[in-house]
């Protein structure tokens, strides 16, 4: 590539917020070059395994013993990677990172990221969210509220295409919906047994996930969900969204982009004299190659994490901490959301019903804590929700049980007894000693400093779990189930997935990164659009906030673009 070319903006990161960017800055008329430091995934083309069953894999779908070793971080989330899936995450052993405390960091190096494995589900934020750090004085103040980012929920819900249920909660805000997908009958007990037994408002409902529901629906080439929950692998339907099915093909029908995979972006250039960012510096995954591309304006969109990590590594006599490193907030306020605990049950009765097609999705249960005096908890602060899910048991459930001959024959053709389960999802405090640095002596393969995590879980955390457990469990009860177990797995912060933080949003440049249209506070050039820029967690999946706050910076970045601002 020609490295003399000026580009209108260069987007690094092809996953969720990448891909967004890409869209709507090519949609914009502005010539972009969109970077990506892993492989090239094309839509179904490279869905290698989208069609696999376990019995296509030698060890039904797990991992070699040997292969085991390439996993040993991405292995924590226990669901993956497995044989089918394992492509679409990275190689601990070639990309290593430092814990000076634990922190289960699962990633995916290729066109369209995180984006082809995501949970899909998305809910917006409301002010409660976004008013709380200023209300407990905790952190820093957000410098917008719902209002502002409102109309972009809606311009990215109707793009992607969420299904769900309207409930008018205040804490969780309704949205711009296709027809939901059903709960099963187990489910429903659940749902009628706590609005019964329960008198703080606390409701279930199916999840709002970004599958396409409705065959009327005009989605550019996608299809509707057929429900074979094997979305991990890439969806050759285009069911739900993933930036190769949707934002990168419509970057890329406007003639606009210009897509290199393969280019490790380390580092933003930085003029003295403009003081604006003149481009960016990229090594070839491949060769090794030292490049350098120039724009006018640039979007990191590389992952929260990356992204800090290349502002730490964008130094210069102006940042000698890192590029729009004045407030020393660079790296700190990493945040997660809590996992990998909850409860199971059994549940009686329902042995006639059975369910159509493999449901991507689950029951969901909005937050019902420290909404008002009523639900007002002494002993933490914030909230947490629940997703899951009730299915009948497998042939499994016969390994236990006498029989032999025919009537075990027929005992595992019939399905078991009814289960559920459910897991939190609990907000993490922003605190300033929980950071991410580079590291002093450890390089990884391209000779670039390895990222260092000193992140904990601390007392108001370690509460909520208690709670989180307690309160599925009495929800249960409630509903009748039966052997009910709670779970904890031993985790690091990480695991949720949601990593967030380490470049801030806030109205004062002494103690963020980024002002309100996610541009850093000192170079005005440079959006953060990631969950880098994330001053607080809420307590549900962020994606869809993501999605919503870089639209509305790539509509702002287009506007004083074609205003000569950044020229």
């Amino acid at each position: 590539m020609n490295q003399d070319v000026l580009y209108d903006a260069i987007v690094v990161g092809t996953g969720i917020s990448g891909g967004w960017a890409a869209k709507e800055l090519c949609e914009q008329g502005l010539k972009t070059l969109v970077l990506e430091r892993g492989p090239m995934v094309k839509h179904i083309a490279d869905y290698k395994t989208m069609n696999d069953d376990p019995w296509d894999y030698p060890l039904k779908g797990e991992l070699s013993k040997e292969e085991l070793k390439n996993y040993s971080v991405q292995r924590r989330l226990s669901w993956a990677p497995k044989e089918d899936v394992k492509h679409f995450f990275v190689n601990d052993l070639e990309h290593p990172y430092v814990e000076t405390k634990r922190f289960d960091w699962i990633r995916g190096y290729h066109v369209g990221g995180r984006s082809l494995t995501w949970g899909r589900q998305s809910y917006r934020w409301s002010d409660i969210d976004f008013e709380a750090n200023k209300k407990e004085g905790i952190g820093v103040d957000w410098p917008v509220r719902y209002k502002d980012i409102s109309p972009w929920y809606d311009k990215v819900e109707e793009y992607i295409g969420v299904s769900g249920e309207k409930l008018g909660l205040k804490q969780l805000p309704d949205g711009k919906f296709q027809p939901p997908m059903d709960l099963h009958c187990a489910e429903v007990d659940l749902k009628n047994a706590m609005q019964e037994k329960f008198d703080d408002g606390r409701l279930l409902t199916i999840g709002r996930v970004a599958h396409i529901t409705d065959k009327a629906g005009n989605f550019e080439g996608r299809n509707p969900c057929q429900y074979r929950n094997r979305c991990w692998r890439g969806c050759p339907f285009g069911g739900y969204f993933s930036s190769n099915s949707s934002t990168l093909p419509a970057a890329e029908r406007t003639g606009n982009m210009t897509l290199r995979p393969n280019s490790i972006v380390h580092e933003v250039l930085y003029d003295e004299d403009s003081k604006r960012a003149t481009g960016v510096r990229v090594i070839d995954r491949e060769t090794h190659e030292t490049l350098a591309f120039k724009a006018k304006v640039i979007f990191l969109c590389a992952s929260a994490m990356a992204s800090v990590g290349i502002l730490l590594q964008s130094k210069s006599k102006r940042f000698p901490n890192g590029l729009g490193n004045d407030s020393d907030a660079l790296g700190r306020g990493i945040m997660d959301h809590h996992y990998k605990l909850g409860a199971t049950a059994k549940v009686e009765g329902h042995l006639d019903k059975y369910y159509k097609g493999r449901r991507p999705n689950g029951f969901y249960i909005p937050r019902f804590v420290n909404l008002n005096d009523k639900t007002k908890r002494e002993d933490y602060l914030r909230g947490f929700g629940y997703q899951g899910g009730a299915s009948r048991q497998d042939w499994t459930s016969a390994v236990a049980e006498l029989g032999y001959g025919q009537s075990l024959k027929d005992h595992i053709l019939e399905p078991g007894g009814w289960q559920i389960g459910a897991t939190g999802f609990g907000e993490f405090l922003p605190y300033d000693d929980n950071r991410v640095r580079l590291s002093h002596d450890k390089k990884d393969q391209w000779g670039l400093p390895q990222l260092d995590f000193d992140v904990e879980f601390k007392e108001n955390e370690y509460r909520m779990r208690e709670a989180m457990v307690q309160e599925i469990m009495a929800m249960f009860a409630a509903a009748g189930f039966k052997d009910i177990k709670p779970f904890e797995e031993t985790t690091g912060p990480g695991l949720g997935i949601h990593e967030m933080g380490g470049a801030r949003m806030g109205r004062d440049p002494k103690t963020s990164v980024l002002n309100e249209n996610n541009q850093i506070h000192a170079v005005s050039n440079v959006y953060v659009t990631d969950g880098a820029f994330m001053t607080s967690a809420s307590c549900v999946n962020p994606s869809l906030t993501y999605m919503a706050f870089t639209a509305r910076a790539a509509a702002h970045a287009a506007r004083n673009f074609k205003a000569g601002k950044f020229s």
